[in-house]
């Protein structure tokens, strides 16, 4: 890594160290929204194409729920959570710098129904423990 991570890990939302990516449930815990965090985009590089899987895919944890492409290269998304997908991001898709600018906000990835958040939960860490891991992984780190 030549550049140290600058960027926000807000505290509204969990993380799966694994994939790198967010989790924000609605208030009844019926939906989430799934989008990948500033640190995972920072260790891809630059996201240049996002696709998600069609509304109505079932997805295992762990499994792919899309890919984004980079300048290094195509990765596969992978779910912190066994879900089906409500909706993918069609602004993300036809503008992937969203995901480089606002990956909390309008660069969200997919909206899915959780087959079993209390589950998948117990897998997912809150933001001080995640910014822990990045630390971890890059001492300069500037947390925004």
């Amino acid at each position: 890594m030549t550049e140290s991570f600058r960027g926000a890990i807000p505290n509204d939302r969990l993380y799966d160290p694994e994939y790198d990516m967010w989790v924000l449930p609605d208030e009844d815990g019926r939906m989430v929204t799934l989008g990948a965090t500033a640190w995972g985009i920072h260790l891809a590089g630059k996201i240049i194409g996002f696709t998600s899987k069609p509304r109505g895919a079932q997805v295992e944890a762990g499994r792919s729920l899309g890919t984004v492409e980079s300048a290094k290269t195509v990765i596969a998304i992978h779910s912190p959570l066994g879900c089906v997908l409500v909706a993918g991001n069609e602004a993300t898709e036809g503008n992937p710098d969203l995901l480089n600018r606002d990956p909390y906000g309008d660069g969200w990835m997919v909206k899915a129904r959780p087959e079993d958040l209390a589950r998948d939960m117990s897998r997912l860490i809150d933001a001080k423990r995640y910014k822990w891991l990045i630390r971890r992984a890059d001492p300069a780190a500037e947390f925004l």
